[in-house]
């Protein structure tokens, strides 16, 4: 593990941050726009103005609600050998989610996504060492009337050992998907007893509103103790000031607002401390989702986590690129590493293009190789007395060869990271393999994992269960889709060069 954090504040103005959000919640308020949470605040002593909706929470309040933060968030998988708790088993990574588009992987043309295309990508995040939580990536356009929410988690959670999260529309969804979870388990107390499945609900509509249908969910599952965090997402220069500092005063505000109604719903839920901090591009508004500053502002966000004790995600890692192409490649190295480095410990990033709105399968096994590299990172030096290797140097001498060397037998396998996508060949040797690109290389990788069997699927009998309770659901089935083959290669330039010189050899 490294063994210190990059700080984009001081001491000082982390706490000056945190004191300019006590004044905006004490002055300022929020605009709480359900009732029953409007009234849940005043009993604790939020004061509460019926005629307006704005609510105002004392400083004293928020300090107190502060203390009741618990230090952790666990995730828990179908198996337990996938659980991870926050901020013990940093890095955590998972997939960007709710994309309502993807890019066909044998077309290559956008379209609406749909169930079955959750089923492969949930096959594909179980197979791939990088995603520790599936972030249910995509929508799915062919979901049933009234089943919105279960056409997601169904096809998630047949083909996925791995922690399942998202959110669901309105309390009826989400009852439906805790039934899900109990008929997985075998039973109600089962799944009680240890609930794998993890929902969102961002409540907080920048800048100081609380919506009233996602605030509703968040008091639905505090009252039964259901695992679920919201995200705040700020656009500096659109809903929040353009100042960095003016954000994190307002982000910190928002979420702390947010973290104290869980708190006032019930005492020590836990929370992660999330948000999507983007810097809108002041040129038409864009949505800058691979802008550095949001990376920059994650790992400052990061310092106030570390100050209330809780730990800290970020929505990072995204990219406006289109296509999986050189722009794709240096967003999503940039946002995530500085993210972590700053001390992020959960990072919902893979997969996604064009602001968060197109699912890619290659894209999301590229990003899984970057997940990797950035846990690797976090490793650290792994320093000792014999990771100095004097023993080694001293025997060896000058002009030391240490590729036989039984240290480096005994750790060619740990030291480094060996990646599946990026490609270490010679020029001559990779061109000779037809000079494939990095997003070829990963679509290939996708389409081996999704054309061999798949373990992770549920039991016959369990999944026969599921199909009786709920009539018409999707098939929910991670089959490879027809005509799946590798694409076309790109031809490389000196590729296409020894092609010309052989034709002309063959004509001459």
């Amino acid at each position: 593990m490294i063994p210190q954090f990059a700080q984009f504040l001081s001491q000082t103005e982390v706490l000056r941050i945190h004191e300019a959000s006590l004044e905006i919640l004490e002055e300022a308020g929020l605009l709480v726009r359900n009732s029953r949470a409007r009234e849940r605040m005043a009993k604790r002593g939020c004061l509460v103005d019926e005629d307006t909706g704005i609510v105002r929470l004392p400083s004293a309040l928020v300090e107190e609600l502060c203390r009741q933060f618990p230090p952790t968030f666990t995730f828990r998988g179908r198996d337990p050998a996938f659980d991870k708790t926050l901020p013990d088993d940093a890095p955590v990574i998972s997939t960007g989610s709710s994309a309502p588009n993807i890019i066909d992987p044998v077309t290559g043309e956008l379209r609406r996504a749909r169930s079955d295309d959750i089923a492969r990508i949930a096959h594909l995040v179980n197979e791939l060492d990088g995603y520790d939580v599936f972030s249910i990536s995509t929508l799915a356009d062919d979901a049933p009337e009234g089943q919105f929410s279960l056409s997601r988690f169904y096809p998630a959670l047949k083909n996925c050992l791995k922690p399942v999260r998202t959110a669901v529309l309105n309390p009826e969804e989400a009852l439906q998907v805790l039934e899900l979870g109990e008929l997985i388990a075998g039973s109600k107390g089962a799944y009680w007893e240890r609930q794998f499945i993890t929902f969102g609900a961002c409540n907080i509509v920048s800048a100081l509103t609380m919506d009233y249908d996602s605030t509703e969910m968040w008091m639905f599952f505090n009252d039964r103790d259901v695992p679920v965090y919201g995200g705040i997402a700020p656009i500096s220069g659109l809903n929040y000031p353009f100042t960095l500092p003016g954000t994190l005063a307002l982000a910190n505000a928002e979420w702390l607002a947010q973290a104290c109604f869980a708190q006032i719903n019930r005492e020590h839920t836990p929370l992660i401390y999330i948000h999507q901090p983007v810097v809108a591009d002041m040129r038409t508004g864009a949505y800058a989702s691979g802008g550095i500053e949001l990376g920059m502002q994650s790992a400052a966000l990061a310092q106030m986590a570390r100050f209330y004790n809780v730990p800290a995600g970020a929505y990072v890692g995204h990219t406006n690129a289109k296509t999986c192409d050189a722009q794709a490649g240096f967003e999503k190295g940039m946002g995530p590493l500085t993210a972590m480095l700053g001390g992020i410990s959960y990072l919902k990033t893979g997969g996604l293009l064009d602001a968060l709105m197109d699912f890619d399968f290659g894209l999301a096994v590229i990003d899984a190789e970057i997940a990797q590299m950035m846990k690797r990172i976090m490793r650290g030096t792994e320093f000792s007395e014999e990771a100095l290797s004097l023993e080694a140097i001293k025997s060896l001498g000058p002009a030391g060869m240490y590729i036989e060397h039984p240290q480096t037998l005994a750790l060619m396998k740990e030291t480094g990271f060996f990646p599946d996508v990026a490609n270490r060949e010679t020029r001559d040797e990779w061109t000779e393999k037809g000079g494939q690109d990095a997003h070829h290389t990963a679509l290939v990788r996708a389409r081996e994992i999704l054309t061999r069997e798949n373990h992770a699927v549920l039991a016959p009998e369990v999944d026969a269960r599921i199909r009786a309770r709920f009539a018409g659901l999707v098939a929910g089935d991670a089959m490879a889709p027809d005509g799946w083959s590798p694409p076309v290669a790109p031809r490389t330039r000196q590729h296409a060069s020894r092609r010309r010189r052989t034709a002309r050899s063959v004509a001459l």
